[in-house]
């Protein structure tokens, strides 16, 4: 069985519901984020950077959200393409697109003092420049969705899906500065692909698990998880 290391509504959200869709069984382990429980020794261990998530794999423990994915996919041979496929490739350059550019981009609007420090200006300048950039890779990726390469935005989710519509639920509710600068109805293929992810049992597993509300990706609301907190 595996076993997750979560906090509500982190990262660790997007690993819980490819679990989901895998139907795989594995255990959910709160990392309490209001008591720093991400810096204890324990978690250290696992994840020597101390962030979430960590999926503890018979392989030993796994970090950093892409890389769990990618693992999955290849361990379980579904919801990527397979190494050797054709899509193999361009579904990489997708995945790392969005974990290493999109992800790391909204981390500078969520946690804009761990980049600029106190100064409001200097965080007002810093979310500005950083948001007309993220509306560039969301537009990108909404073109790929209208594509539907077959690995993003089709008739049966995969990683790549659940990565971005968490993202996009992320970009409508904790950005420091406002939210504002989102409009999911400006990139119309990334809605319908997470409004169809909203039917999908894993997600209502994660709703009831995380306290997500009824249209997590679509509509999202502050989540009120029966345990921990988002903050922290």
């Amino acid at each position: 069985m595996y076993v997750l290391h979560y906090a509500p509504d982190n990262a660790s959200l997007i690993v819980r519901l490819a679990l989901e869709e895998l139907a795989v069984p594995y255990r959910a382990v709160l990392v309490d984020r209001a008591a720093r429980q991400q810096d204890s020794a324990a978690f250290r261990a696992l994840n020597p950077a101390g962030l979430i998530p960590v999926l503890e794999t018979p392989e030993g423990p796994s970090a950093e959200t892409g890389a769990i994915l990618l693992w999955l996919t290849e361990t379980h041979g579904v919801l990527a393409p397979a190494p050797g496929q054709p899509d193999r490739g361009a579904f990489l350059k997708a995945l790392f697109f969005v974990a290493n550019t999109l992800h790391s981009d909204l981390r500078l609007v969520f946690y804009p003092e761990q980049y600029v420090g106190d100064d409001r200006g200097m965080q007002q300048r810093l979310h500005g420049a950083v948001t007309a950039r993220l509306q560039r890779h969301y537009r990108l990726l909404d073109d790929l969705a209208a594509a539907q390469p077959g690995y993003f935005a089709g008739s049966e989710p995969g990683v790549l899906d659940l990565y971005v519509a968490v993202t996009m639920r992320w970009a409508q509710l904790y950005a420091r500065m406002g939210a504002g600068w989102f409009d999911g109805a400006a990139f119309p293929h990334l809605r319908a692909m997470a409004t169809r992810l909203e039917g999908r049992a894993s997600v209502r597993a994660a709703q009831r698990a995380e306290g997500l509300g009824e249209t997590p990706f679509t509509a999202p609301k502050p989540c009120r998880p029966p345990e921990g907190s988002a903050l922290g």
